[in-house]
C-alpha cells in the first residue's frame, strides 16, 4: 500500500508541475531548460560510452522480465498485487524522471523569439515562393549526391552520419545560445527500430536515458535530418514543429552536403506538402515544371524515400498516431501530431527574413 501512496504522489506532482508550468512559463524558464540541458548532459555522458542505445535494449527486456513475473505470481496466485505494486511504483519513478527532467521543456516560450523570428500567417504566394525557393535548393544538393549508374542516391553511412549529426547544433550555438548543449552521436535503434518503422515513427528521443535514437531502416534523403531533430529534442526543444525547424537550421548550416541535402529536401517537402493543400493543381504544376537533372535525381529520392515508406505501411499506425496526438496535446501542443506540419510557417519566415 506504501508503494501505491508513494507511486499517487510523484503523480500528482507531475501533474502539479505540468499545470504551473503551463501557467507561469515566464517564471520558470529560461532556468529550467538550463538545469534540463545540465541534466541531459550528464546522463549523455554516461549512456554514450555504448555503442548501441541503452533503452533500445533495456525497455523491450524489462517489459518481458515483468510480464513473466506478472504470469508466473498470477499463476502460482501469490504475491500478485505485490509486484504490480512495484511496477506501479517503478512506472511512477520513470515518469517523475522523465517530466522533471525534459518533458516540461513543452511549456518552454517558442524558439521563434530566441532567434528573434517574426512568425505570422502567410499568403499563398508567399508559400509559393517559398515552396520554389526550397525545391530549387534542394535540386541543386542533390546534383551533388554520390548516386549509381540508374540515378539512385549511394546509402548514407548510418554511424558516420550520427556523428555528423550529433554535433551539428554547434556552429548554431555560437549564434544562438538556445542551441548550446550536449554533442555525443545519434544511435542506432536496432531492437525496436523496425516497429516503430511500422507505427509511423522515423526517430524517437529517450528522456530518461538522454539518447537521441533512429532506426536503421530510415530513407537515405531524410536520416541526416531526422538525426539532427532527435538531436534537437536532446537540447531542450521540445516541441515537433521546433525540432523541425531546427533541424533544418543544422543541416543547412553544416558542412556536410549530406546534411545540407537531407535539410532543405525536408524543408521542400514540408512547403510542397502545404502547398498541395492549398492547391494541388498549381503545385504540381509547379513540381513538373522543374526538369533539369538536379529536379530529376531530387524526384528520384522522393520516389525512393516514398518506396522505403510504402514497405511499413500497417494499421499500427493510426494507433501510435492517436497516442502520440494524446502526448502532445496534454503537454500544450494543441494541434497534436498536425504541430509536425507547422513548421513551414518557421521556414517561410526564415526565407523571407534570413536566407535571401
Amino acid at each position: 500500500m506504501k508503494k501505491i501512496i508513494v507511486a499517487l504522489i510523484l503523480f500528482a506532482l507531475d501533474g502539479l508541475a505540468m499545470f504551473l508550468f503551463k501557467t507561469f512559463p515566464g517564471f520558470f524558464f529560461p532556468a529550467y531548460r538550463n538545469f534540463s540541458k545540465s541534466w541531459t548532459a550528464l546522463l549523455a555522458s554516461f549512456t554514450s560510452s555504448f555503442r548501441i542505445a541503452v533503452w533500445d535494449i533495456a525497455a523491450p527486456c524489462l517489459a518481458l522480465l515483468i510480464l513473466l513475473s506478472l504470469i508466473i505470481a498470477l499463476i502460482k496466485r501469490k504475491n500478485f498485487l505485490k509486484r504490480l505494486s512495484d511496477l506501479v511504483l517503478l512506472l511512477s519513478l520513470l515518469t517523475f524522471l522523465a517530466v522533471f527532467g525534459w518533458m516540461l521543456n513543452h511549456y518552454a516560450p517558442e524558439l521563434s523569439e530566441e532567434l528573434s523570428l517574426e512568425v505570422r500567417e502567410y499568403s499563398y504566394d508567399e508559400l509559393y515562393e517559398t515552396t520554389e525557393y526550397y525545391l530549387n535548393r534542394a535540386s541543386e544538393y542533390a546534383l551533388k549526391m554520390k548516386r549509381d549508374e540508374q540515378g539512385h542516391a549511394l546509402k548514407n553511412d548510418f554511424y558516420e552520419m550520427a556523428k555528423i549529426a550529433g554535433s551539428s547544433y554547434n556552429r548554431l550555438a555560437e549564434e544562438y545560445p538556445v542551441f548550446q548543449g550536449t554533442d555525443v552521436r545519434v544511435k542506432k535503434l536496432s531492437l525496436v527500430g523496425e516497429y516503430l518503422m511500422y507505427n509511423g515513427i522515423i526517430g524517437m528521443y529517450m528522456p530518461i536515458t538522454a539518447e537521441a535514437g533512429v532506426p536503421g531502416s530510415v530513407p537515405n534523403a531524410v536520416l541526416g535530418f531526422t538525426m539532427a531533430h532527435e538531436a534537437a529534442h536532446r537540447l531542450g526543444l521540445a516541441g515537433e514543429e521546433e525540432a523541425n525547424f531546427a533541424a533544418f537550421l543544422a543541416c543547412s548550416r553544416s558542412e556536410d552536403l549530406r546534411m545540407n541535402y537531407s535539410g532543405y529536401y525536408n524543408a521542400f517537402s514540408y512547403c510542397f506538402s502545404a502547398l498541395y493543400k492549398a492547391d494541388p493543381e498549381k503545385a504540381l504544376a509547379l513540381y513538373e515544371s522543374h526538369d533539369d537533372e538536379g529536379a530529376i535525381a531530387l524526384k528520384t529520392d522522393r520516389k525512393d524515400t516514398s518506396e522505403v515508406y510504402r514497405k511499413y505501411e500497417s494499421p499500427l499506425r493510426e494507433v501510435s498516431d492517436q497516442i502520440n496526438d494524446s502526448y502532445l496535446k496534454a503537454f500544450s501542443e494543441e494541434n497534436g501530431i498536425q504541430s509536425y506540419g507547422q513548421v513551414v510557417d518557421y521556414l517561410i519566415a526564415w526565407h523571407l527574413q534570413k536566407d535571401r
